[in-house]
């Protein structure tokens, strides 16, 4: 089962996707033991409206859980707009991370996106420790990304092609995204 589906790029849509139809969000079976179709099993909250004063933010964000009837155990699914075990959405790294393939220092990289030194730097050694499995991945759905480069330019080639909510969407069907 993938944690992140394509769906809802926005978090108004997912709200909307959750208010009207969150069946949407229900894995077809249970990711640890592979029962069927796991039950709505309530919601909890994620802070994932960060780029907006709190007056317009749309927090709490509201993620489906779902529980299986055959062992019990519990599993989530993110939209598209929300980057697992991540404070900021995937739009604002994908900004820092292109302006670190770009040349950018840290420091500029960091003070453009709005976030803390250590926050692109964390980012950075995210991308390049990942890099090898998520090029394997990805060109594998991907043709067009070319062959042989595994650095930068595979990821400049990537996210010229999609952006990388997109690329983290279609590599967590495969493995698992942190």
């Amino acid at each position: 089962m993938h944690r992140i589906l394509s769906a809802n790029p926005l978090l108004p849509q997912h709200i909307e996707q959750i208010a009207h139809a969150p069946e949407v969000y229900r894995p077809a079976v249970c990711p640890y033991c592979g029962v069927s179709h796991p039950w709505l099993h309530g919601y909890y909250e994620r802070k994932a409206d960060r780029d907006v004063s709190t007056m317009d933010s749309l927090n709490p964000v509201p993620i489906p859980r779902f529980c299986c009837n055959s062992c019990g155990r519990t599993c989530s699914r993110l939209p598209l707009c929300i980057a697992p075990r991540r404070w900021h959405p995937w739009a604002k790294q994908q900004r820092v991370l292109l302006d670190l393939l770009a040349g950018a220092s840290l420091r500029g990289a960091a003070l453009c996106g709005g976030v803390s030194r250590h926050t692109a730097r964390r980012w950075r050694d995210w991308l390049h420790a990942g890099t090898v499995t998520f090029a394997f991945v990805l060109r594998s759905r991907f043709p067009e990304l070319g062959r042989g480069d595994d650095g930068p330019g595979f990821w400049r080639a990537c996210l010229a092609a999609m952006p990388l909510a997109e690329a983290m969407a279609w590599a967590d069907r495969e493995i698992p995204v942190p």
